[in-house]
């Protein structure tokens, strides 16, 4: 099944297509250094989202080529198909997305301004990273005190499917529902309960967590 996610990543992210291994490792880092100098995507050592999007890039891209020296404990239980990235994870992986969106345009745009939205197209998975982690650690409301930004964007979160329910999961980083109050509704909680049913994945207590994603308090409730 880990495959099987990795390819629908793959079709989802397209050119955006990012390995899952180095992300989990760029975001374990995250949160064991929130808003300091280490963290590799933080709004408080960037001047705009725009220099916050280029350094979380290049922080991922070397976590990626073994540029940057990962300490074991950020490497533990996350999924890797290196054969799959080393096809997906390419230029020329890149460029075939880019043309499929073209074609897409080409046929379906109906007035010029359309186009104007190709660029967000084919950066739709980073775009959506710089959203959600620079307006998260800058405005929003809390609703637990930490000694880091973590904010909660929205109190109904139908945009992130979850994700902007920043504060909770810096609060409990690997509890699987984001959603801590009842108009915190996290529907990516809701699939993940729908795959455990069928056994797709296993959605487990608090008594085998991974000790290494365990930074800020103990969790409730992990995939």
């Amino acid at each position: 099944m880990e495959k099987v996610f990795h390819i629908c990543c793959f079709l989802t992210q397209g050119s955006s297509y990012i390995s899952a291994a180095s992300y989990g490792i760029m975001h374990r880092i995250h949160h064991a250094h929130t808003d300091k100098p280490e963290d590799p995507h933080s709004p408080h050592i960037t001047p705009n989202p725009f220099a916050m999007l280029w350094y979380t890039r290049n922080s991922y891209f070397n976590i990626y080529i073994g540029k940057t020296a990962v300490a074991d404990k950020y490497k533990k239980n996350l999924p890797h198909w290196e054969a799959f990235d080393r096809i997906a994870h390419t230029p020329y992986a890149r460029i075939f997305w880019v043309l499929i969106y073209v074609a897409v345009y080409w046929f379906l745009a109906t007035d010029w301004w359309q186009w104007l939205f190709l660029p967000l197209t084919m950066t739709m998975s980073a775009t959506q990273g710089m959203i959600v982690n620079w307006w998260a650690h800058k405005f929003g409301y809390e609703t637990f005190k930490m000694k880091n930004t973590s904010k909660n964007i929205l109190p109904m979160d139908v945009l992130f499917v979850g994700e902007a329910y920043h504060n909770n999961h810096h609060k409990h980083p690997t509890r699987a529902n984001n959603g801590m109050k009842w108009y915190e509704p996290d529907l990516t909680y809701f699939i993940m309960k729908g795959m455990h049913a069928l056994g797709i994945i296993q959605l487990r207590g608090t008594k085998k967590y991974v000790p290494a994603l365990v930074t800020e308090e103990t969790p409730e409730l992990q995939a």
